[in-house]
């Protein structure tokens, strides 16, 4: 099931643990120091571009009377809301470029063009998944509270529907956003607890509304007006609700390719206890995986291509994650842990993977409950329920033998007992 021992799954000391989490401080420290003007124009030269996208794309989209304009619209302006969501508003509100003292892009005063309010997804995001990154019971972006991705979520026939409701997910995402912070499927009791809910639903339905008012009341509008014409305005509001599932789309796959494929371990409560920040980064780069990418895709996806150093650091620049990760792969070599990655239509297809045959009971599964691909624990390393060793030295080689290598081996034996 999920791991509840992070340092015996990792193969590492309590020592090995914190001489690891001092130089991911030196990484931090780093790049702290080296922040300034080229970081800063980066940003500005994004909400140029951003923002250059939306008006053109709105104007296309405004009654064009070819339909090639009108596609160029609809994806122009859907770009548009893919870079405000993934590289302006995920990181601006995730505080990396509060060293700016700027406060148009200060994590306090964004407000991103979603249907969910910024401040209740600072709460759900920034917060809770990031500090309790993959914790079952702790973390609701384990599933969404919707689908089962893990074997530790105990199978109901709800299940049987995973896929569909991924596609309902993939397709609405904006909505699930703005849904996830209300917990709807949580009991509440207390007065406070009831009248908290009602807040929460009030300030999502002025968000949705005015989202809805922006882009299919007020824009239809304009360009019916604009060419005089009912049928104008209603392209209109059709090119906008395109624009907004190709970003629900892009930012359903991107996230999912971060969280989901094989790798990104899941994590118990057991070790929740006085974490140390060692131990936390740990958990961070077991808990995530990376996509391999050039540039223009890893901007394209907010640089969330680099998931395990934006996990590790979440409040530094997103420009800065791409030097950040030959650091950190450095340090996976070192101590022999896995770096998770793959490329793009690989993690993707491995997420839905997950989510297809976990729609189905644990008996018509394959492999074990602590040896799956979506589903490990330390278990799948010991021998005869004893713990292994820690970790080893390499006769041969001198090198460490940690968890990168115990996995290749586990591997091994298992395409031997397949071919016996």
């Amino acid at each position: 099931m999920a791991i509840a021992d992070i340092p015996e799954y990792a193969h590492l000391t309590g020592a090995d643990v914190e001489a690891l989490g001092a130089e991911l401080d030196a990484i931090r420290a780093d790049i702290e120091a080296d922040r300034g003007e080229r970081d800063a124009r980066y940003l500005r030269n994004t909400i140029r571009l951003q923002r250059g996208l939306e008006f053109t794309g709105r104007m296309l989209t405004m009654g064009a009377s070819r339909r090639s304009l009108w596609w160029a619209g609809a994806g122009t302006l859907g770009v548009a809301k893919i870079i405000e969501n993934m590289e302006l508003g995920h990181n601006v509100m995730h505080g990396q470029w509060d060293w700016m003292n700027d406060p148009e892009v200060h994590s306090t005063s964004w407000e991103w063009d979603n249907t969910g309010p910024s401040a209740h997804w600072k709460h759900t995001h920034n917060y809770i998944h990031h500090k309790y990154t993959n914790v079952l019971g702790m973390d609701d972006d384990v599933g969404y509270g919707l689908l089962r991705v893990t074997r530790d979520q105990r199978w109901r026939p709800f299940y049987l529907g995973n896929i569909a409701y991924n596609t309902l997910l993939a397709v609405f995402f904006e909505y699930g956003v703005a849904a996830q912070h209300l917990e709807l499927g949580k009991k509440r009791k207390t007065p406070e607890a009831k009248a908290a809910l009602k807040r929460d639903l009030a300030d999502v339905g002025r968000k949705i509304g005015r989202q809805v008012g922006k882009d299919y009341v007020l824009a239809p509008a304009i360009s019916g007006v604009l060419n005089r014409s009912s049928r104008a305005a209603r392209k209109t509001a059709g090119a906008n609700l395109l624009a907004n599932v190709i970003r629900n789309l892009w930012t359903n796959a991107v996230i999912f390719c971060g969280h989901f494929p094989d790798g990104a371990e899941k994590f118990t409560k057991a070790d929740m206890d006085n974490e140390t920040q060692g131990q936390w980064y740990l958990r961070q780069m077991l808990g995530s995986a990376n996509f391999r990418c050039g540039p223009t895709l890893a901007f394209m996806s907010g640089n969330l291509s680099y998931q395990i150093e934006h996990h590790l650091f979440p409040d530094l620049p997103s420009n800065r994650l791409a030097e950040i990760s030959v650091r950190v792969r450095a340090l996976c070599e070192k101590y022999d842990l896995p770096y998770t990655t793959g490329s793009f239509p690989v993690q993707y297809a491995k997420s839905w993977r997950t989510i297809a045959k976990l729609s189905l009971p644990n008996k018509y599964l394959k492999d074990t409950a602590d040896d799956a691909p979506e589903t490990a624990s330390e278990r799948r390393f010991r021998a005869d329920g004893e713990p292994r060793l820690v970790s080893s030295v390499d006769q041969r080689t001198g090198r460490r033998r940690g968890l990168k290598s115990a996995i290749a081996d586990n591997r091994e034996r298992r395409r031997e007992r397949a071919s016996a």
